[in-house]
Formats: C-alpha cells, structure tokens, sequence
C-alpha cells in the first residue's frame, strides 16, 4: 500500500448553504436559487431575468437580500458580461465556470431551466473550479492589448494582400528588398500608385543600403503593373496608415492606463511611489513593467501585453505552474490506472502568443534563454524549443511579479557548462572510448 496523502479543500471546493446560478443568454438569463426549505431540506427557485441593467440590478440586489453566499456563471460569448460585472459591483461572491466544468449529466433533457438548476446544484456541493476574471482596470488594460494586437494582426494581413498584388503584377521586389515594409519599398509603392511604370525611376527611390542593388531591384520592377493594380494597392496602403496611427494611440491608452494601476508603480529609494517613480538612478523597486523588461526577449510594449492576460496578482495563481499550465505551457495529464496520457492543454491563447513571441525574441540572444533554446532545439527541433523557453518565461514572470523587489539575474550562456560535473563527463567519454576498442592515457594540461 502506498504512502497516503491529506489534501485540503480549495476554497471554491467547499459546499455553501445557499446559492445561485444563472444559465446566461443574449437577452435574458434563468436564475436558480437552491436555498434551505423550511421543513429541514432544500428547495430550487427560478425565474427570467431580462438582460438589462436595470433588471439585473435589481436581480443582484435581490440575491444579496437573500443572502446569497456563491453564484455561479456558465460563459456563453460576451454575454455573461453583464451579469458578471453587476453582480460583482453589488456584492455577490461572483465565480465564472468553463462549460466543461459543468455539463450536464447524459440522458438528462436540455433546456434553460434545467441547466440553471444543475448549476445550481453543482454550486451548492464545491464541484465547479471557477475561472480567472481580472479586476476592471486590468480588464480595460487587457481590452487596449487585445485591440492593438488584433489591429497588427490586421495591418499584416494587408502587407500580404499587397504582396499578392505585386506578384499578380509580376513585380518581384520583395524578392531582393528584406521585407514590403521598408521606407524604400513604401516609396516604390506610392511612386506605383501615383502612375510611375519606369523600373529604372522607380529603383532609383531606394534607400540606404538598397542602393547598392539598383540593378537587382530595376529588373524585379519590370512587370505588367495595371491602374486596377495602383488603386486596390492604394487602399490597402491608405488601411495600413490608419491601423498605424490607431496602434500609436493605442500604445499611449495603454501607458496611461498602466499609470493607473498601483501595482504597476515603483517606488523611489526614499519609500516614494507613484506612476513616474521607480524609473530613475535612485529606483529602490522598477515598476512591473521594467522589471519584465529585463528579461531577454520581452519589450515594454510585450511587457505590457503579458500583465494584460496575467494581471498584477500573483496570489490568483499558487505557483509559477499553475501560471504555466493557465498558459495552456504544459501537456495535459490522462491518468488511468497504470496508463498514462499526455494531450494539447487549453489555456489563455494570447498570453501562450505573447510568450512565444518573447521566446522567439530570446532565441538569438547570447543569454541563458538563447542558449536554452538552441540546446533544445538541436535535440527536438525548434517548436519544441519554443514551448519549453516560453515556459521558463512564464516562471520567471510569476517569481518577478509575486515580489516587487525581484529582480531578473542572468545566468549567462555558459550557465549549463558550469553545472557540468567534470569528472563524470570525464568517466563517461573513457568508457565510450574504451567500448570502441581504444586504451585510453589521460594527460592533465593547464586550465
């Protein structure tokens, strides 16, 4: 017999006496209460609720007269929103929960009622795990990240519909310039869209290094370039100037709102603190930005997308991989008697892109980070390598944000030759040696 274990319930694992759940809709929403029924039992309440502020007001202020101690959501799109926010802002102990949390048991019927109750049910015994929901000005921050993520995504999409305009045109430009999105290929295009066919006149607005590939560049511009072609490129240049200018104010929401926050601030070494301190030669603690910012592979703008997704709380996550697994960073566990299974794990898909990102950032560098990658990635090729520094990331960012005094220490590239234990690898590379055939005389030289 193995050893036994003692595990305490979680909070939200714990049964209440009375609560409530809301099976969520467009416009309304089913809320069961279960509460203790006078002759010793316990008795289930429903009703429709319209989905408008008013009568959701009313409804929370109801449930807190009730004295509702838990109430649980099922997310259904954006429209648990309302419900979630005005229930939080009266008081109510608000937990949302993944559909897979709470299903429903098979051969049961299915209809709004009846999923309200089971909700309901499964609230009152502590078998719903609720999911993470920041506080409002982390969500406004992460609503500013999302959209200026969204918008890049969007002004790189119309750079590869210009590239399949150029190439329907014959124009090979992107095939000697490194990227479309250089200042001299940008003066091609608008030369193109203004009415300009000569290819000599047109490699003549190159740039920089460019101009030393003038001849290069003049035969990549002979082609059969049209009027329809100017105009369809014209709009997506005229679509890329306008996503660019809304990311730019996007970067300055993002800032204030950070400013904002307290716990992003730093602090001064004389105790003082506010959204400027921190940031000078006398910086007893950097704000949580600079302190992510240390870490190879993460900008500011990155940094700020991070804390976007993880919020500022680390005490929401007990450990660095509880954040790892949030991440969907770590393959999920089917265990099964003395069967084990591994499989994809869903997590929060921005923070796992904004971490890849950073891993991919780190990767070229001369770090502990970079090293890691190009170790992992020799063995079990570079996707691998991406998880696994995207991961460590991950831990790093937790230990940095749980203590505002931490601070990133890097261990250097050679951090794993350090760790080699000589000897061993000494004993190791003999017996290798010896296997093939060889005697083997060891001569100590000079370190």
């Amino acid at each position: 017999m193995g050893k036994r274990q003692v595990v305490a319930d979680e909070e939200h694992e714990r049964p209440f006496e009375r609560v409530a759940a809301v099976d969520v809709a467009k416009g309304s929403g089913v809320v069961c209460t279960r509460l203790p029924d006078p002759s010793g039992g316990r008795a289930a309440e429903w009703g429709t609720v319209k989905a408008t502020v008013r009568a959701v007001r009313a409804e929370a202020a109801r449930l807190v007269a009730l004295g509702i101690e838990k109430v649980t959501l099922e997310p259904a799109s954006d429209y648990w929103r309302i419900w979630f926010y005005l229930f939080a802002a009266a008081g109510l102990d608000v937990q949302l929960v993944s559909a897979s949390q709470a299903r429903q048991l098979s051969g049961r019927p299915k209809t709004d009622i009846k999923d309200a109750m089971w909700l309901a049910r499964l609230t009152e015994w502590g078998m719903l795990r609720p999911s993470f929901v920041p506080p409002a000005a982390v969500r406004a921050l992460r609503h500013y990240a999302r959209a200026r993520t969204r918008m890049v995504q969007d002004r790189t999409r119309c750079w590869q519909r210009i590239e399949k305009q150029l190439e329907d045109a014959l124009i090979k430009v992107s095939a000697v310039a490194s990227k479309l999105t250089t200042l001299s290929v940008r003066a091609m295009l608008d030369a193109l869209v203004e009415g300009e066919r000569d290819p000599a006149v047109l490699a003549g607005l190159a740039r920089g290094r460019m101009r030393a590939r003038l001849d290069a560049l003049a035969e990549a511009l002979e082609g059969q370039f049209e009027d329809w072609h100017g105009e369809i490129i014209g709009m997506l240049l005229a679509e890329i100037d306008a996503l660019t200018r809304q990311i730019g104010r996007l970067d300055l929401l993002i800032r204030e709102q950070l400013d904002s926050i307290p716990q992003a601030w730093g602090a001064d070494s004389d105790g003082v603190t506010g959204p400027g301190a921190g940031t000078g030669d006398s910086a007893a603690a950097l704000p949580a930005i600079g302190r992510l910012d240390e870490i190879p592979g993460i900008t500011a703008g990155l940094a700020a997308s991070i804390v976007s997704e993880t919020g500022l709380d680390m005490t929401i996550f007990p450990t660095a991989d509880h954040l790892v697994s949030w991440a969907g960073l770590c393959p999920r566990t089917l265990q099964s008697g003395t069967r084990n299974r591994t499989g994809k794990k869903p997590g929060n898909t921005y923070l796992r892109g904004y971490l890849g990102q950073a891993a991919i950032g780190a990767a070229g560098t001369e770090t502990f980070l970079g090293e890691r990658y190009a170790r992992i990635a020799r063995r079990r090729g570079p996707a691998k390598a991406q998880v696994a520094v995207a991961r460590s990331i991950a831990v790093i960012i937790w230990h940095l944000l749980s203590d505002r005094d931490a601070r990133y220490i890097e261990l250097g590239p050679d951090h794993y030759q350090h760790r080699i234990d000589r000897h061993k690898k000494t004993r190791q590379h003999i017996r290798q040696l010896q296997a093939l055939g060889y005697q083997v005389t060891l001569t100590q030289t000079a370190a």
